[in-house]
């Protein structure tokens, strides 16, 4: 085995602390960008808050359209195919540059009836809404172009560059959000603003980069050309990943929906125990990444034997990190809590959530999170969808009901839901990784 092997330990570390780092900063800076706008006032809070939902909707499209690239990125690098990579990463580029605009053009047409799905909203929330919205999705277009950009350059091994560029783009945004807010006092024009001028560098030098980088290749030439077959392999992944994607969201808009029965202390328990629960996850989400570019490179290459053997290597990683960082967590669960002003009786119901499921992160995440993205990239990309189907947005959505209402177990029988759900998705993972079926695509 060791003549077939392409990652060395070095190889290894080199790319996923990247990964981890860049998730790492991209939490901790959307909690400083909470604090800023709660200066504004509890109306811009609640009308970003809005804008955001709806604005996440399309950023999931951008990231499902972006993670079809990135398989089939990842693929011809396997096979140090350039040529092809070139074609890939340039038709990637283009196709969700023309998604962002056509989203950008909608949104701005639609800004009205789109903002009235929320029902009778305050006027002052509305009109922040409004002008979040409007100036936001102008943004659009250099988010996703720094999304595809990121994915080709973790596509090829290479986390460092992107993980850069992040640290630029999140620095510029927070000093924007602060001049904007306290210097310049625009309140929530200011914060879009900041949002749009750390985009659109972060998209600018990404794009720059991708062009020189020799590994790479973009011409602009090839920008600006439709390739039917190539783009068809992308979406080949892109539609069942988004698809996906969607139905993970709608499960967790219809939890919002079963938790909002429960009354104050188990909502607000609720909300500060998905910080810890998004918090814990993180490096098992870093690790799907990684899955995602060593298997994707290793069955472009046609190599199974490399596929298994690595699979088997980043699993076990990501089996000793989640359960180190899942440990750090609960320990530093107690301090968050004292930061909050919540009472003793939901400091400790938030306390039992966190330690419920982070014992199931450390169980669980590495199967339904890391190494369903690995099969994914394989080109398994339905068998992953179906399970999410399953999963997600039936098992989860019955059983919230079952455990929280019927059973009248409130919160609790939510958060037994949710592990029901990721341990089916895990061992359908499980029982997927074990056949060997995921190995038999071919997308290239």
């Amino acid at each position: 085995m060791e003549n077939r092997l392409k990652f060395t330990d070095r190889d290894l570390i080199r790319l996923i602390l990247p990964i981890f780092a860049e998730r790492l900063l991209n939490m901790l800076i959307g909690v400083i960008d909470t604090l800023m706008v709660s200066y504004v006032g509890e109306a811009a809070v609640s009308g970003i808050s809005l804008v955001n939902q709806l604005n996440n909707v399309f950023i999931f499209i951008f990231g499902a359209v972006s993670s079809g690239g990135a398989v089939i990125v990842s693929q011809y690098a396997g096979k140090d195919n350039k040529e092809n990579i070139s074609l890939a990463a340039s038709q990637l580029i283009m196709i969700t540059t023309l998604i962002s605009f056509a989203a950008m053009l909608f949104s701005i047409i639609f800004r009205k009836p789109m903002l009235l799905i929320f029902g009778k909203v305050e006027t002052d929330v509305m009109n922040v809404s409004t002008t979040y919205l409007t100036l936001s999705v102008l943004s659009f277009p250099a988010l996703a172009i720094y999304n595809a950009n990121t994915v080709i350059f973790r596509s090829i091994g290479n986390t460092a560059v992107i993980m850069k560029i992040s640290i630029l783009m999140n620095v510029v945004n927070v000093l924007g959000n602060a001049i904007g807010i306290f210097v310049l006092h625009l309140d929530v024009a200011g914060i879009a603003i900041a949002t749009f001028a750390s985009r659109t560098l972060a998209a600018a030098i990404s794009l720059i980069l991708t062009i020189r980088n020799n590994s790479i290749k973009v011409h602009w030439q090839r920008i600006f050309i439709w390739d039917e077959l190539m783009l068809k392999r992308i979406f080949n992944i892109a539609v069942p990943s988004g698809i996906e994607t969607v139905l993970f969201q709608i499960s967790k808009v219809a939890l919002s929906s079963v938790v909002a029965l429960f009354g104050t202390i188990q909502i607000a328990a609720n909300a500060a125990a998905q910080n810890m629960w998004s918090l814990a996850s993180l490096f098992c989400i870093a690790m799907g990444h990684s899955f995602a570019v060593i298997i994707g490179q290793c069955i472009g290459a046609n190599d199974v034997k490399a596929a298994w053997y690595y699979s088997k290597r980043l699993l076990y990683i990501t089996y000793v990190g989640s359960i180190l960082w899942n440990t750090v967590i609960i320990v530093l669960t107690p301090f968050v809590l004292s930061l909050y002003n919540f009472s003793s009786e939901t400091n400790r119901l938030i306390l039992i959530l966190v330690i419920i499921m982070n014992i199931c992160n450390t169980i669980l995440c590495p199967l339904d999170f890391s190494l369903s993205d690995g099969i994914r990239a394989a080109g398994d990309a339905r068998y992953t969808m179906m399970t999410s189907l399953l999963s997600s947005a039936v098992c989860r959505i019955l059983f919230s009901v079952l455990f929280g209402v019927a059973l009248n177990m409130g919160i609790i029988g939510v958060v037994l839901a949710m592990i029901c759900d990721r341990a089916i998705k895990a061992i359908l993972i499980s029982v997927r990784y074990k056949n060997g079926k995921w190995t038999k695509y071919k997308l290239i």
